[in-house]
């Protein structure tokens, strides 16, 4: 077509006229998302062939009872004898001094050099006479792909390189080796990219060869280069699955990045691109964004990614009322039915909603729709499915006036543009960034639609439409650069002593970047190279990709520039919360006055070692290529096409139609106003921008859409009941928590808070009633509420503005002691009184105690336990109390037999950071009621309890129709105290009274549970029935009435040790609770607590186990249940940082309990000492087995062992702290889950009945990867 030639269909293409091709793919994406990739099998070190199904042991979804997970990658697995072990400085394990050494600086594996300069031992030769059977086994099934997953390969990658020989010797057509395909650190995340490496890169093959087969002479001499995930172009021969997943929007960044910034004003742009499942949110500043590790369908791919960010909602986005909200996906119409307006029977959708509203106009798009593809979008059908929903909406607001379609349909765009605003500012505010200094940059179908109303929310003054947004990624890949990569490992310390050996290697990687553009054709003018150090803090984990761009050389750096400065450069942005309140700004925390480490995470540790982990060349060849020419002016007033009637928060305004291709650089179009790029509308790409009323749309000189975006009109919000505003305070309310929660990660100091995320914060109403809570962290939820609500009745008139508390006691409502919660009122001039409290909890990883940690398995007391706070202000009038609050911490040492905080500093300046990120709640909370007033904002808090409250009430109505009113339920825990349950359900109010009467007395120890604790477990349970995603707040406990008897080991005497009801009792509540309710089977009631360490170093984690079966799952296997969701340190890290050798980590087969639905299987974990250390277990369910359900069988009891090097094997029993020696083992079996329903049993069609997966969005991006990570502890 585009030179007039005919091309008969079965010919191949001529290519002789093809200067060059570039291109992205889904094909890899959709491969992964849809399970369709090539069939691999999966070897790894022998004794961890579990070790990618259990991951990080943190189930997706914490109120997910299925846990459900997406399928493996893999489908067989082999095992091979093999092991490489780090050497560590004061080893004692008997036979390591003969083990021969593996060491040196950056030499590739075959030479026996290691390449990240440790010193490797071998434990144990690889055998490869026992692998070449297995390998034959595994062909002879037909599967020709492997991934190699070898422990510390990244470092040695000798043995993964002679088990790939083998492999491609014996006829596997693909072996991904992870040390190749990515040469980082950690082998879980390593080891899925090498899966996703042999999953995909096979399809893509496959792919590149039906593409070229396309061609005459297979497109021989045509340079085809396709778009990798980092948004750079590679070779067709050099395309592979694990660089592929995001090939296609990366073109969009690229393409928005080089048309909308503009170096002279360095404005950073927000890449909004909207289509039709969910929407693709970005960031750029001059730098593209990269992570590199990211999440997609499931699959963790530890490589460069650009940070593109896919939440709800797209068009196809479908619209619900769910217990008096607003509710914009993220279930997915699809393109099959798509929405109601395709006449294909689908659902609602923000499309129709658009439709409806007149900002569609089904004229001017193809007629594609329908079950014939030949007719037109349909805006009846899109007014019925609205309809539908405007009676939804009547019948579920009695009392209130009814809604017209027109402001339902508004009322559901207004919510889906709320919920693409909270990522956006995440995204900025969540690094410092001021978002109303943006420019939104949009694209995709949808995006123009709503472009105008996000950027008026978010407070942006410039929306930039480029000419060719509908496909503006093919056009981002014609524009992008050709780029190579080098990276390789490391672990020497930043420091002069290593500036050698790291130009070294810099110059190594420059010098293949370099060569391998050069053969692609590139002249030296044409090629780059930049340098980056991935660099982190000594025992943090928290690291930074470093270029030293801007920062050249000095005496005191590296010749390729100075890191460190680049480590500690770009100031803190103004505004950063903290100061005031008489703190120190968190840019005066240190000496240096410009660091870029503090603007990521809010602090600098100056006398800390840097460690250099990666170090990574990124070549790029430039190609110049630009295809923009200038528009002349018209001199003549736009054109209108026609004039249609738009509804806008107005009501209906006259609104003119102009095509785009009719328009000029000289013309300037007010709103409300509609342009069409009637190209992009003919091929259904979309092509519709709203201009909306008090914004100016003009185009630039290149022909692109310019809008300067107007305050608007604010609309009225009155204080009764609105669906709409419902639903917008909702997300207003959370957004207040998250951003609290964001600067309490960025300012804290302490690995617990800052990178394990064990933290929570909450608004407050002047009751103490909460209102929202970000993370959801089980044990959190509905505990600070009676922390709060202690303070307001013990001070009362005594809080003054001011203030900031500190309290951890059980008896305020605290957890355990190291949880430390921060609560500052919120005042409002002319009001005597708080209108509103924040908070913050934050997890002190010591305050004191008698075991470092202050996490000991044999308290008897609580002062045993830590420091303790009841009411203590921790600023007063405005000043931090330092002193006081040191000396409190400080006081278990005096005393016998306890030490107070060892770790003083850290606790301070997490404090700190606790107290800043309170005022950045009072911050939000200010501007909301400046926005709306106190009256309205009040109401509204008010409104969202009531809407929890109504969804817990419609769940027990729900249970007690099915049910009956009465059920009770009983378990014990191993020491045989009594955990009983009696509920009785009021079927008429949905209320019910939970009775904890006849429960176990107060204990000997520390299994106690503070009444907090129960509560967050009884909120925990409520959610996990109702559902769906409804605010967890105070309403959720207001049908219900809590009697836990005083004295009991729910509610223990003020002085009673807690530390394991908050970490074992508080499972074995949950067990209780769904046993009454028949929800499902027991999980394994246990978080294992595992803690070990000498004078020089201590380590906690907990451990994996069993979950329940339930009435349609079966339990997952080998993951953390109800209250608790921790991950675990990755095998690699453990083994560089700690004196354990980490022997097996696998499934315990056999121990889920047998049912129709089986029950998950615990873990066996096996850690050798190489110390003298003490070792420590705070555990349950040795005694009691976690019950089956409905004729389901139990699950297997846990069992702690201890193999002496030269002795016995000790049982530890549940509880205990011993000393261990070099060569002594650990051996921790952990409790499988319970079955549900007899085995073999049928069932009936309603319980066996699979439910329909509906259509979502694949999320990912660094906000998903930053949710996750809250929700895994």
């Amino acid at each position: 077509q585009e030179m007039g030639v005919a091309v008969p269909r079965e010919r191949p293409l001529d290519a002789s006229r093809i200067e060059w091709i570039r291109m992205g793919t889904t094909v890899a994406t959709n491969a992964l998302l849809e399970r369709r990739g090539e069939r691999v099998a999966l070897l790894l070190t022998r004794g961890f062939r579990d070790l990618l199904h259990i991951g990080t042991q943190a189930r997706p979804r914490i109120f997910d009872l299925e846990a459900a997970m997406p399928a493996a990658l893999y489908e067989e697995v082999i095992e091979v004898d093999e092991r490489l072990i780090p050497q560590q400085p004061g080893c004692r394990l008997p036979g390591s001094e003969a083990l021969p050494r593996l060491a040196g600086g950056c030499g590739a594996g075959t030479t026996g050099l290691c390449c990240t300069g440790d010193t490797l031992l071998l434990w144990r030769p690889l055998d490869l006479t026992a692998l070449r059977r297995e390998l034959e086994r595994v062909l002879a099934r037909g599967i020709r792909s492997l991934a190699v997953l070898l422990l510390h390969s990244y470092a040695w990658p000798g043995h993964e390189e002679q088990v790939g020989a083998l492999a491609r010797e014996l006829g596997f057509q693909h072996v991904s080796l992870s040390s190749a395909v990515t040469a980082m650190a950690r082998a879980v995340p390593r080891g899925h990219t090498a899966c996703a490496d042999a999953y995909l890169t096979p399809c893509i093959r496959r792919y590149l060869d039906g593409f070229c087969a396309g061609f005459a002479e297979r497109l021989r001499g045509v340079p085809v280069l396709f778009m990798r995930s980092d948004g750079g172009l590679t070779p067709m021969e050099h395309f592979s699955g694990a660089r592929a997943v995001l090939s296609g929007p990366a073109g969009g960044v690229v393409g928005y990045a080089v048309t909308t910034y503009r170096q002279q004003d360095g404005q950073p742009v927000i890449g909004f691109d909207m289509g039709g499942t969910s929407t693709d949110v970005s960031r750029y500043a001059g730098e593209y964004e990269h992570v590199f590790e990211a999440t997609t369908a499931g699959v963790s791919i530890q490589a460069p990614q650009l940070d593109i960010n896919t939440v709800a909602a797209g068009g196809g986005s479908m619209l619900f009322f769910r217990s008096g909200l607003f509710v914009v996906g993220p279930e997915s119409a699809g393109a099959h039915p798509g929405p109601a307006c395709y006449r294909k029977g689908g659902p609602p959708t923000v499309t129709d909603a658009n439709l409806c509203l007149g900002r569609l106009l089904p004229e001017f798009f193809p007629r594609i729709f329908g079950p014939g593809e030949d007719q037109p979008l349909c805006r009846d059908a899109a007014l019925r499915a609205l309809r539908g929903l405007a009676e939804r909406v009547g019948a579920g607001a009695p009392g209130q006036p009814p809604m017209s379609v027109e402001e339902v349909a508004m009322g559901f765009i207004r919510v889906a543009n709320e919920a693409m605003c909270r990522p956006i500012r995440a995204l900025t505010q969540a690094r410092g960034h001021d978002t109303s200094r943006h420019v939104l940059a949009c694209f995709g179908g949808a995006g123009g639609q709503h472009a105008c109303a996000i950027a008026r929310a978010l407070g942006m003054k410039k929306v930039f439409i480029h000419k060719y947004s509908g496909v503006l990624s093919a056009y981002g890949m014609a524009l992008a650069d050709v780029v190579h990569e080098a990276q390789v490992p490391c672990a020497l310390r930043y420091e002069p002593a290593a500036f050698a050996q790291l130009d070294e290697r810099i110059a190594a990687l420059e010098q293949e970047c370099r060569q391998a553009l050069a053969a692609q054709g590139f002249s030296s003018d044409q090629i780059r190279t930049e340098a980056f150090l991935h660099l982190r803090y000594e025992r943090t984990d928290c690291a930074l990709m470093c270029s030293a761009k801007g920062h050249p050389p000095t005496p005191g750096s590296c010749r390729a520039g100075d890191f460190a400065a680049a480590f500690a450069s770009r100031c803190v942005p103004t505004g950063t919360p903290g100061s005031g309140w008489g703190l120190p700004h968190p840019a005066t925390l240190t000496p240096s006055p410009c660091h870029r480490y503090r603007t990521e995470f809010g602090f600098t540790i100056p006398d800390r070692a840097v460690v250099v982990d990666d170090v990574r060349v990124r070549g790029t060849g430039s190609t110049g290529i630009s295809c923009e020419s200038p528009l002349a002016p018209s001199g003549e007033p736009p054109r209108v096409e026609t004039v249609t009637r738009c509804y806008f928060e107005e009501g209906y305004l006259e609104t003119p139609v102009f095509l785009l291709e009719q328009l000029s650089c000289d013309h300037s179009i007010p709103g409300p106003a509609i342009i069409i790029d009637k190209n992009r509308q003919e091929r259904g790409a979309g092509g519709t921008i709203l201009v909306e009323p008090g914004c100016t749309a003009s185009l630039t000189e290149l022909g692109d859409v310019c809008i300067a975006v107007g305050s608007g009109r604010p609309s009225a919000v009155g204080t009764q009941l609105d669906p709409v505003q419902l639903s917008i305070f909702s997300h207003r309310f959370m957004s207040i928590a998250e951003q609290m929660g964001r600067i309490l990660q960025r300012t804290a100091i302490s690995t617990n808070i800052k990178e394990r995320l064990d933290f929570s914060c909450a608004l407050f109403g002047p009751d103490g009633g909460l209102v929202s809570n970000a993370p959801h962290i089980p044990v959190h939820l509905g505990a600070m509420q009676e922390t709060v609500q202690f303070q307001i009745r013990r001070l009362g008139d005594d809080l003054r503005e001011g203030d900031v508390l500190l309290s951890n006691h059980p008896c305020a409502g605290g957890s355990h002691l190291p949880d430390l919660t921060v609560i500052t009122p919120v005042f409002w001039p002319g009001v005597p009184k708080p209108v509103f409290f924040v908070a913050s909890r934050g997890h002190h990883a010591d305050i004191g105690g008698i075991t470092p940690g202050s996490m000991p398995p044999h308290s008897k007391a609580l002062h045993e336990e830590g420091a303790v706070f009841v009411s203590f202000k921790l600023v007063k009038d405005g000043v931090f109390q330092e002193e006081a609050v040191t000396e409190a911490l400080m006081a278990p040492g005096r005393v016998a037999g306890c030490s107070g905080t060892r770790n003083l500093q850290d606790n301070l300046s997490d404090l700190r950071a606790q107290v800043a990120a309170n005022q950045k709640g009072i911050q939000l909370v200010a501007e909301l009621i400046g926005l709306y007033g106190l009256g309205v904002v009040q109401a509204y808090m008010g409104h969202i309890q009531a809407n929890a409250e109504l969804a817990v009430r419609e769940m027990l109505r729900g249970f007690a129709a099915r049910w009956g009113a009465a059920v009770e339920a009983e378990d014990r825990m191993d020491d045989g105290s009594p955990i009983r349950l009696r509920v009785q359900v009021d079927p008429q109010e949905g209320s019910a009274v939970f009775d904890f009467s006849g429960s176990g007395h107060e204990v000997y120890g520390n299994s106690n549970a503070p009444r907090a604790i129960t509560l967050s477990a009884l909120i925990y349970c409520l959610r996990c029935m109702v559902g769906q995603d409804i605010p967890l707040n105070q309403g959720c406990l207001a049908p219900v009435r809590v009697i836990i008897p005083k004295g009991s080991i729910l509610d223990p005497s003020p002085e009673a040790a807690v530390v394991g009801g908050n970490v074992l009792t508080s499972q074995r509540v949950v067990d209780v609770i769904f046993k009454a309710f028949g929800v499902c089977a027991a999980s394994q009631g246990c978080m294992n607590n595992v803690t070990f360490g000498n004078e020089r170093v201590g380590y906690y984690e907990t451990v994996a186990g069993g979950a329940g079966a339930g009435p349609r799952w079966h339990g997952r296997s080998g993951v953390h249940t109800h209250m608790t969701n921790t991950r675990i340190t990755d095998p690699e890290v453990l083994e560089q940082r700690y004196p354990v050798v980490l022997q097996r980590f696998e499934l315990r087969r056999g121990s889920g309990g047998a049912g129709r639905y089986r029950g998950g299987d615990g873990v066996c974990r096996e850690l050798l000492f190489r110390q003298d250390m003490v070792l420590s277990v705070l555990s349950e369910r040795r005694a009691i087995q976690p019950y089956g359900l409905r004729g389901g069988s139990p699950g297997a009891l846990g069992l702690n062992l201890l193999l002496r090097r030269d002795g016995p094997t000790i049982n530890l029993g549940a509880k205990t702290s011993v000393p261990v020696q070099p060569g002594d083992v650990f051996c921790l079996q952990t409790p499988g889950g319970g079955g549900f329903g007899p085995p073999g049993d049928a069932g009936d069609a309603e319980d066996g009945a699979e439910p329909a997966a509906p259509r979502s969005f694949a999320e990912r991006g660094s906000l998903f990867e930053y949710r996750r990570a809250q929700e895994a502890v």
